[in-house]
């Protein structure tokens, strides 16, 4: 299995032109750009990315895990799955990264779920039952999984002879959560698509498909706005946005996605997934990199791999929570045992991520909270935070701190802002990377002419109760789909 397969290990070939000064010039490359065109790249010296991210070195958060007060651990895949559905690179040679070509966002830089629905049933017909049956998404038990028994083949994608997923996005197998997420979404579609199909028997298969996906599309972009955001960001700065506007991300043309997002302030997920998981509520912890929760790319072959989803997502508050949103990785994650080099730096997630970020001359995170008018004192505060964590191993930031580390300074010293003035410490996203991650997200759907932001600002969901509807009521629908 290539490490270049799993989440964060991705190149970045489509967006390498940006990691040329003259970038800088034009508003964005093949649906990538900068937020802070303005701002001047940092440089830190090599040794010192590879000093912050080392194991045993100031991010390593030891084998104790520390837990958030109110997130959700499948909120921080499920921003993984979004991540999935906006970006894609069809390259995958890290060797490659400063590459100066061009190469086309293969997603449609929109939460349009193209992970999921591929180009429709009329590009991709593979994901899709034929047109006399109705064009619903095909799943491992429409498809006889080839050696699955009935039980582990309903949790499962449809494969081929080979074990690969037939899916939108290859990446969306990587782990068992998100793999059984793409075949949530799968299913959700499916109970929409079978309620449409029976509801309007003189629907042509054509037109049931397309008021299914929208159905599908706009809930899920909901879910985005009125659960996801307010947990990772903080629901007064998500109201601020939805009723002060876009401060920062406004581009002049059409919608792209910044690498100051892609690059630095979505990956905080990093930070929040422990060294030991449960798939169930009351199975056993695995390791990330497991068998049973890890090791995807493959057919499910166990109950054990199954996901139930009241343990990963608020059913009645009871669920398994995150880690806290912190300046610390789970010690695994500083030495992945897939990645097959013996260079220590190649091996850590968090000094690749510092790589990454340098490659792509993004700003020092300093500079960035001064071009979102944070005050002085609250960067002194995260700044001298991060100069006290760093300087007993010998790092230098004297040139200024990486923007990923930065923001993951200001989740854990000031924190998510739940009021004007309550901030809460590890439990989201703070001001700089809340900022950078919700105007993206929010304006991605507000530039895009299908979303329902874009569309109908009226729109109201008309699955879930009263107006409301979360992950839980998309859990629960999906359940409904009838197996194929």
């Amino acid at each position: 299995m290539s490490n270049s397969n799993h989440h964060g290990m991705h190149s970045f070939e489509g967006k390498n032109v940006l990691c040329s000064l003259h970038s800088f010039s034009d508003e964005s490359f093949g649906r990538f750009g900068r937020m802070f065109k303005d701002l001047p790249p940092l440089y830190n010296a090599p040794s010192s990315l590879s000093g912050l991210g080392k194991v045993a070195g100031p991010m390593d958060g030891g084998n104790t895990a520390k837990f958030t007060n109110s997130v959700p651990l499948g909120m921080v895949f499920f921003g993984q799955f979004i991540d999935h559905d906006i970006t894609f690179d069809t390259t995958t040679s890290f060797s490659s990264i400063n590459h100066p070509n061009e190469i086309l966002n293969s997603r449609s830089a929109e939460l349009d779920l193209d992970s999921v629905f591929g180009g429709g049933p009329e590009d991709d017909p593979f994901l899709y039952a034929p047109r006399s049956e109705g064009f619903f998404l095909l799943t491992g038990k429409s498809n006889n999984n080839l050696g699955q028994n009935k039980q582990t083949e309903a949790h499962d994608l449809q494969r081929n002879g080979k074990e690969t997923a037939i899916i939108g996005d290859p990446r969306n197998d990587e782990n068992r959560v998100i793999s059984q997420m793409q075949l949530a979404f799968i299913r959700f579609y499916n109970a929409n698509y079978k309620e449409l199909k029976d509801a309007h028997p003189n629907y042509s298969p054509e037109k049931v498909y397309e008021e299914a996906r929208k159905i599908t599309t706009w809930h899920y972009q909901w879910v985005v706005v009125n659960e996801f955001l307010p947990i990772m960001c903080g629901k007064y700065l998500v109201e601020d946005i939805l009723g002060n506007g876009r401060k920062y991300y406004q581009p002049k043309k059409s919608a792209f996605i910044p690498v100051e997002f892609s690059v630095a302030a979505f990956r905080f997920g990093h930070t929040m997934i422990a060294q030991n998981l449960k798939l169930q509520s009351d199975g056993a912890s695995h390791s990330i990199f497991s068998p049973e929760f890890g090791q995807g790319f493959s057919r499910i072959t166990s109950s054990k791999q199954a996901v139930e989803w009241d343990a990963l997502f608020d059913y009645d508050n009871n669920f398994q929570k995150a880690e806290k949103l912190d300046t610390t990785l789970a010690p695994i994650l500083l030495n992945l045992p897939f990645v097959p080099s013996t260079n220590p730096d190649d091996k850590s997630l968090a000094t690749r991520n510092f790589r990454r970020g340098q490659s792509f001359l993004l700003p020092s995170g300093e500079n960035v909270a001064r071009c979102l008018n944070r005050e002085e004192a609250e960067i002194l505060q995260v700044t001298d935070f991060v100069h006290n964590k760093v300087s007993p191993h010998n790092v230098d930031l004297s040139a200024g701190i990486p923007l990923w580390f930065y923001i993951l300074a200001d989740a854990e010293v000031i924190g998510r802002q739940d009021s004007d003035t309550q901030f809460s410490q590890g439990e989201g996203l703070g001001p700089v990377g809340g900022r950078i991650v919700a105007e993206v997200l929010i304006g991605l759907l507000e530039l895009d002419r299908n979303s329902y932001l874009g569309n109908n600002r009226g729109w109201t969901p008309t699955l879930g109760s009263n107006g409301t509807f979360k992950m839980r009521n998309l859990m629960e629908v999906a359940a409904t789909a009838a197996d194929l």
